[in-house]
């Protein structure tokens, strides 16, 4: 879920944490998590770009053969920060596309600046780097969250993890600004899944590949890791090779030209929501959409 669509102005930030993502590495693995557990992991650009510093890092380092993404607490990530104290949208961090910056920008231009660079850029980036990556997900995994596993490689997922995308139902907007939607399930499905916005629990992911591999709650550490330290052990090209080969194809099969032009759908609905409601996100806040989400619980 994206942030207002409002001319610029001076907020208070509070973050609650020097240290929005922890990073450590265990033989030959590094571990990458998310450390907002009292606000689930919700994505503002602190963490954002404290996440883009670790995977360069990781990426840097050749000591590293493989990445695992994983959050602390219950959940994986409850998506885009749209309502804790440490909301940033008017913060500049400084750029790591060639973008200009975006909180001098009027009307929707904040935005789509924004987003260009901390949702789409990133995450595309985050795709190609050379080594494989895992994402462990447990608890919920919506919107933003989506973006965040569905650039790794492989997701190994708890028994009581769902993944959800309520953008529609709650804001009028197709989807979330990482658009892999259909891609990640088959067209049917992810039209299902984002016009009714319901919960789709990890058993059901992994009937359609989304995930590959579902295992209980307390055994989701060690099978991450088993399937980590096994690519760990194995040849870097060869590693990279495969998973460029597949990515490949996904090109060919249009995906990078879907997801520019769904990203300026997803803006157009946040310019009309600001037209008539005077908020880019339809007035939802992060209280209000917690509250949906788990009336819209679904299958």
């Amino acid at each position: 879920m994206s942030d207002d669509l409002v001319q610029p102005q001076k907020v208070d930030i509070v973050y609650e944490t020097e240290e929005p993502v922890l990073y450590e590495v265990t033989d030959g693995v590094a571990w990458i998590t998310m450390n907002r557990p009292q606000f689930n992991n919700a994505q503002n650009g602190q963490m954002t770009y404290a996440l883009d510093d670790m995977f360069r890092r990781a990426t840097h380092d050749d000591a590293v053969r493989c990445i695992v993404l994983a959050g602390t607490g219950k959940h994986f990530s409850a998506g885009h920060d749209i309502g804790t104290p440490g909301r940033d949208l008017h913060h500049e961090f400084d750029k790591r596309e060639i973008l200009p910056g975006h909180t001098n920008k009027p009307g929707a231009e904040l935005l789509y600046t924004r987003e260009q660079e901390q949702y789409l850029g990133m995450c595309r980036r985050w795709r190609d780097i050379p080594k494989p990556t895992i994402a462990m997900v447990q608890g919920a995994c919506i919107a933003g969250g989506l973006m965040l596993a569905w650039v790794c490689d492989l997701i190994v997922a708890s028994e009581d993890a769902f993944f959800q995308d309520p953008v529609n139902p709650l804001m009028g907007i197709p989807g979330v600004e990482y658009f892999a939607h259909a891609y990640e399930l088959p067209p049917r499905v992810a039209k299902e899944f984002l016009l009714l916005g319901e919960r789709m629990k990890a058993d059901r992911a992994y009937q359609f590949g989304m995930v590959n591999k579902v295992v209980p709650r307390e055994e989701l550490r060690a099978a991450t890791e088993a399937w980590a330290n096994k690519l760990a052990g194995q040849g870097r090209l060869g590693n990279w090779l495969t998973k460029q080969a597949v990515n490949h194809v996904e090109e060919l099969r249009g995906k990078r030209a879907a997801m520019d032009a769904v990203f300026h759908m997803h803006h157009f609905a946040h310019a009309q929501n600001d037209l008539v409601t005077g908020s880019s996100i339809g007035g939802v806040s992060g209280k209000s959409a917690a509250a949906a989400n788990k009336k819209n619980a679904g299958e």
